[in-house]
């Protein structure tokens, strides 16, 4: 059999966790799946998979060649795109990975757009508050908000927003305001580990900069969860700009701490970098960059 098709459908099971999900996914049947693993893992001499009646999962060398496999068959098909020409239109299936409510909000409406630019396309996204890894989760792009760490991976800044601390009017009433960040010590703190919110508490004033480490007396994974929290009037939140807006508009929140405010945070998208360039991913980036640029809510005056 073609080693790149055997490669193909190893990386299908191995994503899906299962032959009949990867068959499925590759619209073929399940027992021609199962042989085409079966031949490549003959072919190599290593076991890739173990299987149980349940699952299926990866073993150790196949995680390794999972990820040698992801990354041939995207030069591949980067390869095709390139003698095809930088006019064809894109085709074929796009990953995109963003935090939770800034991929509802502002992402999802540009794959729609993309969409329905292109027909020959179609998108799954990985919409999660945690920091994914674009290659060995097979995502072909992803949002990020905030500095950058070291990467091989491609950026591109399409705009920035800022962290504020807010809590619903009826909490104020009750509780007062914090006037300093040392006074949330006797707030109630509602804290996310979302992966856009480092754990210390920051904050800046007159030119100095200070962190604090806050006990939550309420604790979740994801934002929209700390969103509704305190606009129900339990506590005090971190939240960023954009996660608020809605809510400060409509005067559900209150933004406290403002003159302890730290300076804006960037959004970049990210993509797996080459040397030629996909034009399923160029396009899709050259949108949505278009669209978060000229977003006025993602460019705060401070």
């Amino acid at each position: 059999m073609d080693r790149l098709y055997l490669m193909t459908v190893y990386v299908a099971v191995a994503e899906e966790q299962g032959f009949a999900a990867g068959a499925r996914r590759l619209g073929m049947s399940p027992p021609a799946v199962t042989r085409a693993v079966a031949a490549l893992e003959e072919r190599l001499g290593v076991r890739l998979l173990d299987r149980t009646t349940r699952h299926v999962r990866v073993t150790e060398a196949g995680q390794r060649y999972l990820d040698d496999a992801r990354r041939i068959i995207a030069e591949v098909d980067e390869a095709d795109d390139a003698v095809a020409g930088i006019n064809a239109a894109p085709r074929g299936h796009l990953t995109v990975t963003a935090p939770v409510l800034f991929g509802r909000l502002y992402v999802m409406p540009g794959i729609v757009d993309y969409l329905q630019r292109y027909p020959a396309m179609d998108v799954s996204t990985v919409f999660v508050d945690r920091v994914t890894n674009l290659l060995e989760e097979g995502i072909d792009v992803g949002v990020r908000i905030g500095e950058l760490p070291d990467s091989s991976m491609r950026a591109v800044p399409v705009g920035r927003v800022r962290r504020m601390i807010v809590a619903s009017p009826s909490y104020i009433e009750k509780h007062g305001a914090p006037h300093t960040p040392q006074e949330l010590e006797q707030h109630t703190i509602v804290g996310s580990s979302g992966s856009s919110v480092p754990p210390d508490w920051r904050f800046q004033h007159g030119g100095s900069a200070q962190s604090l480490r806050l006990k939550p007396r309420l604790g979740v994974n994801n934002n929209d969860s700390a969103i509704e929290a305190v606009r129900s009037g339990f506590g005090v939140a971190r939240l960023l700009s954009y996660q608020a807006a809605a809510l400060l508009d409509a005067g559900e929140l209150v933004e406290v701490l403002q003159d302890y405010a730290t300076p804006a945070v960037p959004i970049h998208i990210v993509h797996r970098d080459s040397r030629q360039g996909s034009t399923r991913i160029r396009s899709f980036v050259d949108l949505m960059a278009e669209r978060l640029r000229t977003d006025p809510r993602l460019h705060p005056v401070r």
